[in-house]
């Protein structure tokens, strides 16, 4: 529930999608596959968002996949439930119904380490989707990504901390902890981790062409004017500043 809390984001991932899709398609995407799903949370903002909404949530650990049917689908109606299934699988392999979107958010797919092991997750990808179907991964880079350094931020009953605690730059291997520390003192010390390659962006625009995909879109997150913090807005851009610390989003269209 913490990672949730600090991390996620689904009601604005929900706008995004749809609105990245209909700009595209020029219909309603229905279809959703959520892939490295965890707690399916995004499947379940899904199926809640419009009736006609179906989802699918693919994981390789039960575990996650347990405590998201026991924390996240026992909210839905039953009508809501019927429309979202959870799969055991591997990203790489899993077999089900073609999706207007496949979605691999939270930098998850940069567990494949190999320029190999990432494009076969790429081609698998655009396989499982419709004709006309979109991919979306969301990536994050900027000098600071490359430093090893500790982030806080502040929530109401914690602090979320995010530890990029080693970086390798010969291989790009990078080993990430979330830690949280609460008002009473007490720790919950490396809660997450994560042991990736830090891929950067003109890499993933590469293998996606590779992949077979026929058009990559750069959502770049804006900036509000007032407080010039990143606002969580993304629109389709070809140039951004080198800041240090930034996230977008890809779309890959098959």
């Amino acid at each position: 529930m913490l990672y949730q809390q600090s991390v996620q984001d689904t009601p604005t991932e929900y706008v995004f999608l749809n609105k990245a899709f209909r700009r595209l398609r020029r219909r309603a995407p229905r279809i959703l596959r959520e892939d490295f799903c965890g707690t399916a949370q995004m499947a379940c903002e899904w199926v809640k968002g419009n009736r006609d909404n179906q989802a699918i949530g693919v994981d390789l650990d039960n575990h996650v996949l347990a405590w998201g049917r026991e924390h996240n689908l026992a909210q839905l109606t039953p009508p809501q439930r019927k429309r979202l299934r959870l799969v055991e699988a591997d990203v790489r392999t899993v077999e089900c119904r073609a999706a207007d979107i496949i979605l691999a958010m939270n930098f998850s797919y940069q567990v494949f380490k190999t320029r190999a092991g990432l494009l076969e997750y790429f081609k698998h990808a655009r396989e499982g989707l419709k004709k006309d179907g979109v991919f979306f991964i969301d990536l994050f880079g900027g000098y600071d990504a490359f430093r090893e350094m500790a982030e806080k931020t502040d929530h109401r009953k914690f602090t979320y901390v995010w530890d990029q605690h080693r970086y390798n730059p010969i291989t790009g291997e990078i080993l990430c902890h979330i830690h949280f520390t609460f008002p009473d003192g007490s720790k919950l010390q490396n809660a997450f981790t994560y042991d990736w390659r830090l891929w950067t962006l003109p890499e993933l625009q590469d293998l996606l062409y590779d992949a077979g995909f026929k058009r990559v879109t750069v959502y770049w997150q804006g900036t509000d004017p007032r407080t010039k913090d990143f606002d969580g807005v993304f629109e389709p851009a070809t140039h951004a500043d080198a800041d240090p610390a930034w996230v977008a989003i890809v779309g890959a269209e098959k």
